[in-house]
């Protein structure tokens, strides 16, 4: 009698499947466009492959990876925000000002542009759940309400002589021979909080649940304006917290600062493998898209490339993204 051995009785059907699951995930794009982006320059450039200049490249974006933390929270709940270049911006000059010409203690001048951000976060989520209006066109107002309300306050001038506490995350601690701010290990730090709390928490589940469908949400029990309320009221804390990475890393609070971030934090969710239709998406692929654009820019300059051509590229990179998200939905329809 010959004794048939099934794939499913010895256990190793479910290896392949397991390969497709982790080939599928929203981040394996991103990951692999990044390594292969990293084997072309440092083959092509001879300071690529240095701890110097890997720390130089988180250096640059940890302020627009912050901010795409919190525009990731956004567009997974279907929305998004065009305004959280600029109210970084009013949050950075909010703490310096205070600090500096308001005679206010340092740590409660941070606090207070933390909150203030957190409260323009909340108004957005407000007007969109309140009255409600598209995304789209609420955050489109606010930045250029805040966008003025920075100039205004600022007198147009930059805010400098700041004090320690506001620079600190500037700061570097040696990693081997390497120099590594302590900006870029709150930044990913920041990273990894939120990658929990939308993979292990209630509070994730519900913020994907919501961007899939909103009145599917709403009919299980999810009160969805006030998570709507809450996501972007966190992200509004967030950009508060990009703010102060901001200020520690330039050393001034500068009303001109952050007006194209908003897009560059776009570009970094979209890279990263978040569907911008909402519900589909990992923080930490942003944290790879964010890394993506931060390396092409870098080894394209290493390779002395203009600055055009690397704008070029970029947005290259955002359309074939859309194009493979679109792709994907329409095979899972």
């Amino acid at each position: 009698m010959t004794t048939t051995t099934t794939a499913s009785s010895t256990g190793a059907a479910p290896t392949p499947s397991r390969l497709r699951r982790v080939l599928t995930t929203p981040s394996a794009g991103p990951l692999a466009a990044l390594l292969l982006a990293c084997a072309f320059f440092s083959l092509n450039t001879e300071q690529f492959l240095s701890g110097g200049n890997f720390s130089l490249i988180i250096q640059q974006v940890m302020v627009v990876g912050t901010l795409a933390i919190g525009q990731t929270l956004i567009i997974l709940t279907a929305g998004i925000d065009l305004s959280n270049g600029a109210i970084m911006a009013f949050g950075g000059i909010v703490m310096a000002k205070l600090a500096v010409d308001g005679a206010v203690p340092p740590l409660v001048a941070i606090a207070i542009g933390l909150l203030v951000c957190a409260a323009f976060g909340a108004v957005n989520g407000l007007l969109v759940t309140a009255i409600p209006l598209p995304p789209f066109i609420v955050t489109l107002g606010m930045l250029n309400v805040v966008f003025a309300l920075t100039h205004i306050y600022s007198a147009d001038q930059t805010v400098v002589n700041l004090p320690a506490p506001l620079t600190a995350l500037g700061d570097t601690f040696a990693v081997g021979e390497t120099r590594v701010t302590y900006g870029s290990l709150l930044t990913i730090l920041l990273f990894l909080l939120f990658a929990y709390l939308l993979s292990q928490t209630a509070w994730g589940r519900h913020v994907y649940a919501l961007g899939n469908s909103p009145e599917v949400a709403r009919l299980t029990g999810i009160r969805t304006g006030r998570l709507t309320v809450g996501v972007y009221t966190v992200a509004g804390l967030v950009y508060g917290i990009a703010a102060l990475l901001l200020v520690s890393r330039t050393g001034v609070g500068d009303p001109q600062a952050g007006q194209t971030d908003n897009l560059d934090s776009i570009t970094a969710v979209v890279l990263g493998g978040t569907s911008l239709f909402g519900g589909r998406g990992l923080v930490i692929g942003t944290l790879l898209g964010a890394l993506i654009v931060g390396v092409f820019r870098n080894g394209l300059q290493l390779m002395g490339v203009p600055s055009i051509y690397q704008t070029l590229i970029t947005g290259v990179l955002v359309i074939l993204a859309v194009t493979v998200d679109q792709i994907s939905r329409r095979r899972i329809r």
